[in-house]
């Protein structure tokens, strides 16, 4: 855990940008990671360098050749992240945007016939990518329902959809509304049992930033990544696809090079900054292994990230100290269960006689910054299901503190207090 040792999680926290204020607000703590975490100061000071720089990539001068040198280590740095000993790394506009080029390939190029199959957990990025092209390719899409009482799904449900005839199938190794990460490698299993030849791509959005990344076990074809919630910034995403799925024909320049599946001039600083975000991980790692392999450390930093993120859900869902926790607070719920092992530092819930909206403004109002999921085209596939018009969701990271959870436990008894009252 990263409070084992002395002084570690100052350090932490030195490192982020606007780690307890907001410029606008000013003092707050920060649950809203799963909508975007705090961004790296190394990120900040990478993206000015960047930003100033004129020259383009692949031309015969000094600068542009260290461009290239660039580029070319943060996909070995990516690689090293993902624990992908193969296939091919490249960066576009968002990690959306790289979903629907990885699934409508898989889809068009796949071949002739078959269906397609996704969850219903998913975030609407890989649903809708993969409902309009199937129904573009005219594959049958279908739909493997997720658990209302755990916020995921396991492997028997895609085992129960999954045909012979399966060509592409979507997986979301984590919800951004429940919190509820999946057995990827598992659901893999699962579905090369019955379709071997199926593509299948991974929605690893909110997962990303948790750490626990090992793409080889997973067997997949393609795996993307937003930046901006794993420590970076806005503005690009980041995919891997296997080398099968690179081969596929696709969008790229006539006679240009063979499997680039980038379009026009690639921002270098995107590159740059997400190798900041692997050297992060690894520096974090150096104080849980004496290795000095990347890779070694990178898997003790996303150990620690894991235990202590676990430490924080435990003390909000269970309390600290005196304080309750809000499984003891009248009238509160929790989606997918209190005490769920598939959690990743997030706790959806709601609040008996009070609008979710309300609960996120309270909290404001006492420097907690949370969100509100509305039962719309994004969260609409959680919430319908159960009734609900929304829920509030609380997003930690490892940067945050149980002194920090403390302050939201307190804020929260007070809220529910009233709500009780006014009941």
């Amino acid at each position: 855990m990263l409070t084992t040792t002395p002084g570690l999680m100052d350090e932490i926290r030195g490192r982020f940008a606007y780690v307890d204020t907001c410029p606008e607000a000013g003092k707050r703590v920060f649950f809203e990671n799963a909508g975007g975490a705090l961004t790296l100061k190394s990120v900040v000071e990478t993206s000015k360098h960047y930003a100033g720089i004129p020259d383009n990539q692949g031309r015969d001068n000094v600068m542009s050749k260290a461009l290239m040198d660039v580029i070319a280590k943060a996909r070995a740095d990516a690689k090293t992240f993902l624990n992908a000993s193969s296939g091919y790394v490249f960066v576009g506009e968002s990690g959306t945007e790289l979903l629907f080029r990885m699934i409508s390939n898989a889809i068009i190029e796949a071949p002739e016939g078959g269906n397609v199959i996704g969850t219903t957990l998913e975030h609407p990025a890989s649903r809708s990518a993969a409902q309009r092209w199937a129904k573009v390719a005219g594959k049958p899409y279908l739909p493997v329902v997720h658990d209302d009482e755990t916020g995921s799904v396991d492997a028997a449900a895609y085992a129960a959809v999954v045909t012979p005839e399966t060509r592409v199938a979507t997986i979301i190794h984590t919800s951004p509304v429940t919190g509820m990460g999946v057995d990827v490698g598992a659901i893999s299993k699962a579905i090369r049992s019955v379709s071997p030849d199926c593509f299948i791509i991974v929605d690893g959005i909110q997962h990303a930033a948790h750490g626990g990344l090992d793409l080889d076990a997973y067997n997949i074809d393609g795996y993307a990544i937003s930046p901006y919630k794993v420590f970076s910034r806005h503005g690009y995403g980041v995919a891997w696809i296997s080398d099968r799925l690179q081969a596929l024909p696709h969008d790229s320049l006539i006679d240009g090079p063979e499997g680039n599946w980038e379009l026009g001039t690639r921002d270098t600083g995107s590159y740059a900054t997400f190798s900041d975000v692997v050297d992060y991980f690894e520096w974090v790692g150096t104080h849980f292994t004496d290795s000095s392999d990347k890779r070694t450390r990178i898997e003790a930093a996303g150990k620690a990230i894991h235990a202590h993120e676990q430490a924080l859900t435990h003390a909000m869902l269970h309390g600290k100290d005196n304080l309750p926790g809000l499984a003891d607070m009248d009238g509160v719920t929790i989606l997918g269960g209190i005490d769920n092992p598939r959690r990743e530092g997030l706790v959806a819930m709601t609040v008996e006689g009070m609008d979710a909206g309300e609960v996120v403004a309270r909290l404001a109002d006492q420097g907690i910054r949370t969100h509100i999921r509305k039962n719309d085209h994004y969260s609409g596939n959680i919430l319908t299901p159960l009734g609900l018009p929304a829920c509030i969701r609380v997003s930690m990271c490892h940067y945050n503190t149980e002194v920090e959870v403390a302050q939201f436990l307190t804020a929260m008894r007070e809220i529910t207090e009233d709500a009780r009252a006014a009941a």
